[in-house]
């Protein structure tokens, strides 16, 4: 299980390759309010809903100042598969070696379906324009997720 991030802490650094193939760092935001989110797999039922959420609060989140990447295990065809197929407007990151997953916690040990397996804990993180987290949600469910996100950000109108 890798440890968890607490809010105060700086983010850790990435670099990754989106689903066309290109570097998105982390210090590519610096300056800006990111939402990093890590979800299991693309195009699963759960990882769908929450990739749809996004993809429809997207104006909402960028107009409060807010960037979002999605990060998960996938390889990059799968990536452009879901990008395309659910119209997302935000990048996908490609993290097959689970090194980032395991910088911010989001790999460890869950329960599915009554049996602990190890896998990407559904979580997310808001980073502040200096590099800072100021939000670190673990095992967030995936339906109404972007909702409750917006509440603890004070974005409700």
């Amino acid at each position: 299980m890798s440890d968890r991030l607490e809010p105060g802490t700086p983010a850790p650094a990435f670099t990754l390759q989106d689903e066309s193939g290109n570097d998105v760092s982390l210090s590519d935001f610096a300056g800006q309010k990111v939402i990093v989110y890590f979800y299991p797999a693309a195009s699963t039922p759960g990882c769908t809903t929450e990739a749809c959420d996004f993809r429809d609060n997207i104006n909402s989140l960028k107009s409060a100042g807010y960037q979002v990447l999605g990060v998960s295990k996938d390889d990059l065809p799968a990536l452009q598969r879901f990008r395309s197929e659910q119209q997302l407007n935000f990048p996908l990151l490609s993290d097959p070696d689970l090194r980032v997953h395991k910088a911010y916690g989001a790999w460890g040990e869950k329960s599915t379906y009554g049996k602990t397996v190890t896998g990407t804990l559904r979580s997310t993180f808001v980073i502040d324009e200096n590099g800072i987290v100021q939000l670190a949600l673990y095992n967030v469910k995936a339906a109404g997720h972007v909702a409750a996100l917006r509440k603890k950000l004070g974005l409700d109108a």
